[in-house]
C-alpha cells in the first residue's frame, strides 16, 4: 500500500471515529425519518436515503420512516384524466382521489419495503389504519370542506412499538380512520410528527427540497443550523418565514414540545444527508431542540 492509498484508509478510519460518539448516543434509540420531496422521484437519492436509513438500523438505531407521496399522486390523478386540487397547500380529497391516493400511497410503501429486505433487513409497511395507529377527523380549509383529508386527532403506537421490538423497520403510510371507520389522506408532515411524539423518538428527521431554515430566505449567510423552541417561535411570528416552511416548522416545535428530544429538517436532495447530518460534528441541517 503506498502513501496515497494510506492517506484514504485513514481518512475512511478518520469518519468512522468521528461517528462512534453520535453511536453511542442514539443506540437503541429511536428516530422518525419523514421521507418526501425529491427525494422520493430521483432514483439515486432514493437509493441513498434507504441505504442510509438501513445503516443506521445496522448500528444500533430503532429508525422508523414515515413518507408522503404527492407527487406520485398527482401523477396518477392528471393519468386518469382527473385534475389536482389544492386549498392552502391542501389537496381537495373526493371519494375518487382518496382511492387513488391509498392505492398510490401503498404502491410507494411496499416499493419502499423491497429497497430495505434488498438490502438484508426487516422492513414491514403499514398505514395509519393498521392497528389504529392514526384516528383522524375531518380537517377544514379556512372553513372549507375539502374532502377526505385527515387531522389527527389520537395516535396508538403500539403496532410500531411491537415492530421495533421483533426487529423490523417500520414503514408508515400516512392514511387514517375516523370514528366511522372512514379512510382520510393525512398530510405526512403531520403524520411524521404525530409518530415521533407519540414514540417520544430521540429525533424526528425532515427530508424537505430546501438546505433548511434561514432568517431571509434570499440572503444564504442567514441560514440557521440550530435553535431552541423560543428562538423558533420568534422567528415564526417575525413574518420572515411563510410558504410551505412555516407549517413544517410549527410541527418542529409541536415535536419537540411534545417530548421529542431534537428535530432536524434536511435538504433530502443531498445525497447521504442523514448520515451526514447525524454521524458529522457540522451536520448540514436546521435542528430546533429544547
Amino acid at each position: 500500500m503506498n502513501n496515497e492509498e494510506m492517506k484514504k484508509v485513514q481518512e475512511k478510519a478518520s469518519v468512522l471515529i468521528e461517528a462512534l460518539p453520535y453511536i453511542r448516543e442514539f443506540n437503541r434509540k429511536i428516530i422518525v425519518v419523514k421521507y418526501g420531496g425529491s427525494a422520493m422521484v430521483d432514483e439515486e437519492i432514493k437509493e441513498s436515503v434507504i441505504k442510509d436509513v438501513t445503516l443506521l438500523k445496522l448500528v444500533g438505531f430503532k429508525p422508523v420512516i414515515v413518507h408522503g407521496g404527492g407527487k406520485e399522486i398527482s401523477r396518477w390523478i392528471e393519468k386518469l384524466g382527473m385534475e389536482p386540487r389544492f386549498v392552502n397547500g391542501l389537496r381537495v380529497t373526493d371519494s375518487d382521489t382518496m382511492e387513488v391516493a391509498e392505492m398510490v400511497l401503498n404502491k410507494v410503501n411496499k416499493d419502499l419495503v423491497t429497497r430495505i429486505e434488498g438490502l438484508g433487513i426487516k422492513g414491514c409497511g403499514i398505514s395509519g389504519k393498521d392497528g389504529g395507529l392514526l384516528k383522524v377527523r375531518k380537517k377544514l380549509a379556512d372553513g372549507e370542506d375539502i374532502g377526505f383529508v385527515g387531522e389527527i386527532v389520537s395516535v396508538d403506537s403500539t403496532i410500531i412499538e411491537h415492530l421495533l421490538e421483533d426487529d423490523f423497520l417500520p414503514v408508515v403510510a400516512p392514511v387514517g380512520m375516523d370514528d366511522e371507520f372512514k379512510t382520510y389522506n393525512i398530510n405526512a408532515d403531520d403524520a411524521a410528527c404525530a409518530v415521533a411524539k407519540a414514540l417520544k423518538a430521540e429525533k424526528l428527521a425532515f427530508l424537505t427540497d430546501i438546505k433548511g431554515i434561514y432568517r431571509d430566505i434570499e440572503d444564504p449567510s442567514t441560514f440557521i443550523s440550530r435553535m431552541n423552541i423560543t428562538e423558533a417561535r420568534a422567528l415564526m411570528e417575525s413574518g420572515y418565514i411563510g410558504g410551505g416552511m412555516l407549517p413544517k416548522l410549527n410541527n418542529c416545535i409541536d415535536a419537540v414540545v411534545g417530548g421529542v428530544s431534537n428535530v432536524t429538517i434536511l435538504d433530502g436532495r443531498v445525497l447521504h444527508c442523514l448520515l451526514l447530518e447525524i454521524f458529522t460534528d457540522e451536520g448540514i441541517g436546521s435542528a430546533i431542540y429544547k
